[in-house]
């Protein structure tokens, strides 16, 4: 039986999904253009007895999820990306804690305040952590208010499951535009959380949550076992989406709404001749390396498309290591990329590289 579709937006889709994934705690401080997300869960937290809490700034919503997360609960944030700038310290703690929660930043462009539009410059803050020591996030990167929706349990998912913060990095545009949204059944059961702080009774051994290691080794140890975790997640959490790469010399590499501009432009250049095709990593950490290496020996170069000065370029040109060449198009400070000017960078560059042959 297919189930009802609503047209919603993106920011209030990915809402409701995190009380239908069982999110019982959320800690926020309104920023556009995030802010639907708060409003929302105002409402629905009461209905279904959980706890929603405005708070003072972003830096005491990260720090309640901190602690909502150490007692064992279901818990997220949400802010845009001045936002989750101020929430950067507590971030390092809560995957140096190993608290599984979700983050969700609808970024918008900067640098500093910048402006309400939807950008995607934090591509590197994201995925190489933002805050101090090694470590690293579960970064999900939807492009439809329906992603907004499956990737949201799939990150409350993972993130028990490997015991880490999980971060959806959609942006401002993804977040106001409405769509229409099929939701799936909520969930019925959680994984027991035996390392939760919930309390000495029955347990011989008190849980604490702690990230501080002041024994000689000891601090590295806990950093040996967090990358052996993150080795883990590399061979078996990737996801992507390739279109029309099964013939394409050129191979256009974007991610969420860039990557549904991308396919416009190739549609538009299959339509002139242009082979051309879409790499979309839906999880940008981890990165997916191989598939995209995979498609070197196949296609003449590849061109990042992004929303802002240069940021995805860096783990493509990382993963190819020179074997082919490596294009650029993208606009900054929450500027939207159109379609025509995309196709016209890549017929550009096509002619530069030494044409279609």
């Amino acid at each position: 039986m297919m189930k009802e579709k609503v047209l919603m937006k993106g920011n209030e889709a990915l809402a409701e999904a995190a009380i239908l994934a069982g999110c019982r705690f959320y800690a926020g401080y309104p920023i556009t253009p995030q802010s639907e997300i708060p409003e929302y869960l105002a409402k629905r937290m009461p209905q279904v007895e959980g706890l929603f809490l405005q708070a003072e700034s972003e830096i005491a919503s990260i720090n309640m999820v901190y602690g909502a997360a150490g007692a064992g609960g279901r818990a997220m944030t949400s802010s845009s990306s001045p936002g989750i700038s101020l929430m950067q310290e507590t971030i390092s703690s809560l995957a140096a804690a190993e608290l599984p929660c979700l983050i969700v930043n609808m970024a918008r462009g900067g640098p500093g305040l910048g402006s309400i539009q939807g950008a995607q410059s934090d591509y590197i803050q994201s995925t190489r952590g933002g805050g101090h020591g090694d470590y690293r996030l579960f970064v999900l990167a939807p492009n439809s208010a329906q992603e907004m929706i499956d990737l949201t349990f799939l990150a409350f998912d993972r993130a028990d499951f490997y015991r880490i913060p999980a971060l959806i990095l959609g942006d401002g545009t993804l977040g106001q535009m409405m769509e229409p949204v099929e939701f799936p059944d909520p969930i019925t059961s959680q994984p027991a959380r035996s390392w939760a702080a919930t309390g000495f009774s029955g347990r011989e051994e008190r849980n604490i949550i702690n990230t501080l290691y002041l024994g000689k080794e000891e601090c590295e140890d806990h950093n040996v076992k967090l990358q052996a975790k993150y080795r883990l997640m590399e061979a078996n959490e990737v996801r992507w989406e390739e279109i029309g790469t099964e013939d394409a010399e050129w191979v256009i590499v974007a991610y969420g709404i860039s990557s549904r501009i991308a396919l416009s432009a190739m549609q538009m250049g299959r339509e002139k001749g242009l082979k051309i095709g879409i790499f979309r990593p839906i999880t940008l950490w981890p990165f997916p390396v191989e598939p995209l290496k995979a498609l070197i020996p196949k296609v003449k170069g590849f061109i990042s498309v992004e929303q802002s000065a240069g940021q995805l370029i860096e783990d493509i040109r990382l993963t190819v290591e020179g074997a082919k060449p490596v294009g650029f198009y993208g606009r900054p400070g929450g500027s939207m990329l159109r379609a025509d000017e995309v196709l016209t960078y890549v017929e550009k560059f096509i002619e530069e590289q030494g044409g279609r042959s």
